[in-house]
């Protein structure tokens, strides 16, 4: 009798360790049914007095027997925490599924009710609730649909869907924020006007992710896609925008049923639109209107690129389940007493009305954080097999995400934005030195300004957990111009590939540098299968910002190689600006030895007041490569490998600050992106120079 209960007992195990994998899916309509209906998406508050297309709750219930998760995307721009909250303790009196296994998301469409107050659109009182209760009914239909399943999982390349919107400003073109202070060095779509900015302020994401769920007969079930960019629309009435447009093409390009369910979730794109900057001059060129894009012809672009790698995708029916949410407590950068006193007087003045300026919105956002000082948000992770999704509140930066995919445990990883809650923009922390619209403090971008650092550590501990697996360590492969430079074997060189500040590594582990306030991290460097075969080569933009080195007992003879992208236009002052210096720091004069470019774009050697030009004019936003060889008092000044200056030097060079991206005296510091900086403690010879070259 007693083997008889073993076998029971084992099989029975055996089972539950191999239990079957389910899953249900459903798209509820969650349009309203009252209106007009407040809108927001915009700084002003609207109203919509129709639909143009449905809006859903569209809901994933998946178990494996053990565990049980709800993946819920709703057509709404943004949701509060508390409302969400509600709705998940809804859910879990329906299902059973607890509420910490419940991620709710928004896709950012800016054409749906606002159930969330923030700038000058208040939530509508009678859609809030009717949502909450639409969202809690599509979990509990979803689960009553939950089949044998098998799920799998795929990424394509859709770089041409996705830009920065965000660019840095020339220092003699800043902006002024609502306070009436002048601030704005980077700001949205300031890439309309080519001559105003040095360049893009963070990378791009060019992923977009699938998530497949088909039944054991290969019948499509659901998609759920992840994709970094932030919204395409612009209906005057109630509309799903570009979000609700891919689903549908989608399932018509697979020819799938009713039962179908395609869903966008929103990636990391608080710094992302899809209009490229790059491409043409908006405002001194603009495209003719049939030239512009529409949204149909986005939407399905985008759904034929998901098409290719839903092809490719290999399906499993094994897959457990886990997940982990964590809730933490976030400070607001709330207002000091003069701005307090300014903004109560403003707020005073308004009287019950509405803000009708940004300066008005702003004002009755200060009294708002003055109240509130902080907040919870609440950040998840989980798990399907080999897959991980894990989320942030509201907009954080594209450079958030691919943080915490190069960082995740599993190379396969989602990270869906505006999940459980809406705290606005979080940028990464230089990102606010920068100034403009993402950082105004406001409910709209009002968290700490270690917000981002402190969301990105938290989300990786719960991949940790739900894996569990360690964290990812992001190691840089060497082609073969990266393979010239360690094998002339520099004293230092610093590759400048960081996520983020204050240090720059030095590959050869002997001294790191220290990134001043205005530089930006991880945009796109030079030649990537010269360096980064198989990878990205990423590079640091600087914005006013300088890279310091103290290195005492370097003598008077050495080299410094770098990579250089100006982005200042020619004739925008005397000296475009300044890529390496080095002299005696806080220095009041130009005394000690400099590289840069003058306004023409030529190499310009500086020894004291001595300059040294050189012959060839360097185009703006292209990368060049330049060599300063200092013997002695000979120095010679290479671009590409070729002579372009030679000169005796008047004075010593023997001073022990050593900076990038500007001069000692912190005078015309470089504007626009550096990269693979190399110092050797040896004049290099011309043969030599010539390997480091493109």
């Amino acid at each position: 009798m007693r083997i008889v209960h073993l076998m029971a007992l084992s099989l029975a195990l055996g089972l539950a360790c191999h239990a079957e994998f389910r899953a249900g899916a459903i798209a509820l309509d969650v349009s309203p049914k009252e209106f007009p209906v407040l809108v927001n998406g915009g700084m002003i508050s609207r109203s919509a007095n129709g639909v143009t297309d449905p809006i859903y709750a569209k809901a994933l219930v998946l178990a494996d027997g053990k565990t049980e998760i709800a993946i819920v995307v709703v057509d709404s721009c943004m949701m509060p925490r508390s409302m969400l909250d509600e709705a998940k303790a809804l859910a879990t009196k329906r299902t059973g599924i607890p509420s910490d296994r419940i991620l709710i998301s928004a896709t950012h469409t800016h054409s749906a009710p606002s159930t969330l107050g923030c700038l000058g659109t208040k939530a509508d009182p009678r859609y809030t609730p009717y949502l909450k209760g639409r969202i809690a009914e599509a979990i509990a239909v979803a689960q009553k649909k939950v089949q044998p399943a098998q799920v799998g999982w795929n990424k394509v390349n859709a770089a041409e869907f996705t830009a920065l919107r965000r660019w840095v400003r020339r220092p003699d073109r800043i902006g002024i924020d609502p306070f009436g202070n002048p601030t704005v060095r980077a700001n949205m779509h300031a890439g309309r006007n080519w001559d105003d900015v040095t360049g893009e302020s963070g990378p791009e994401d060019p992923d977009l992710a699938l998530i497949s769920i088909q039944d054991l007969e290969g019948k499509p079930l659901a998609i759920l896609a992840n994709f970094s960019m932030h919204y395409f629309g612009g209906a005057k009435a109630v509309s799903a925008d570009y979000f609700g447009k891919f689903a549908t093409n989608l399932k018509s390009m697979l020819g799938a049923d009713e039962s179908f369910v395609g869903i966008m979730s929103h990636g990391c794109s608080g710094d992302i639109w899809r209009r490229d900057y790059t491409l043409r001059n908006w405002i001194v060129d603009p495209p003719k209107k049939e030239a512009q894009i529409q949204i149909e012809a986005y939407a399905k672009g985008l759904a034929e690129r998901a098409l290719s790698g839903y092809r490719k995708i290999k399906h499993r029916a094994d897959p457990d389940l886990a997940m982990a949410e964590t809730r933490m407590a976030i400070k607001f950068r709330t207002p000091d007493a003069g701005l307090l006193q300014w903004a109560e007087r403003i707020v005073e003045e308004m009287g019950a009305r509405n803000p009708k300026t940004k300066t008005e919105v702003y004002a009755f956002e200060q009294t708002i954080l003055h109240e509130r000082q902080q907040t919870e948000i609440v950040l998840q992770a989980l798990r399907i097999g080999d897959v991980a999704i894990t989320t942030t509140p509201n907009e954080t930066y594209a450079l958030t995400g691919l943080k915490l995919k190069a960082k995740s445990p599993l190379p396969k990883t989602m990270v869906i934005e505006l999940a459980n809650g809406a705290d606005g923009y979080i940028p990464p922390p230089e990102q606010h030195f920068l100034g403009g619209y993402n950082t105004w403090a406001a409910r709209s971008a009002g968290l700490e300004v270690q917000a981002e650092p402190k969301i990105t550590e938290a989300c990786l501990r719960l991949l940790e957990k739900v894996c569990p697996k360690p964290r990812r360590i992001p190691l840089a492969s060497q082609g073969s111009l990266a393979r010239a430079i360690a094998d002339l074997n520099p004293l230092h060189w610093w590759r400048l590939d960081e996520f983020e500040g204050p240090s720059a590594i030095d590959e050869q582990g002997r001294r790191d540098g220290h990134y001043e306030d205005g530089v930006v991290f991880y945009l796109e460097g030079p030649e990537s299968e010269s360096f980064t075969p198989g990878q990205v080569n990423r590079a640091a933009h600087f914005a006013g910002g300088r890279l310091r080195i103290r290195l005492p007992g370097l003598g008077k003879d050495y080299t410094v190689s770098l990579w250089f992208w100006n982005g200042m236009p020619f004739d925008s002052r005397p000296v475009l600006g300044w890529m390496f210096s080095r002299g005696r720091n806080h220095a009041l004069d130009a005394l000690g030895n400099h590289l840069g470019l003058d306004a023409k774009g030529r190499l310009l050697l500086r020894n004291g007041q001595t300059s040294h030009l050189g012959k060839t004019s360097v185009p703006r936003w292209t990368w060049r490569q330049a060599a300063l060889v200092r013997k002695g008092s000979h120095a010679k000044v290479y671009l590409d490998g070729k002579l372009e200056i030679e000169a005796v030097l008047k004075e010593e060079d023997r001073a022990e600050d050593f900076f990038v991206g500007g001069r000692n005296d912190a005078r015309s510091n470089w504007e626009g992106r550096l990269d693979e900086v190399a110092l050797f403690d040896r004049p290099l010879n011309p043969d030599e120079v010539r390997r480091l070259a493109p």
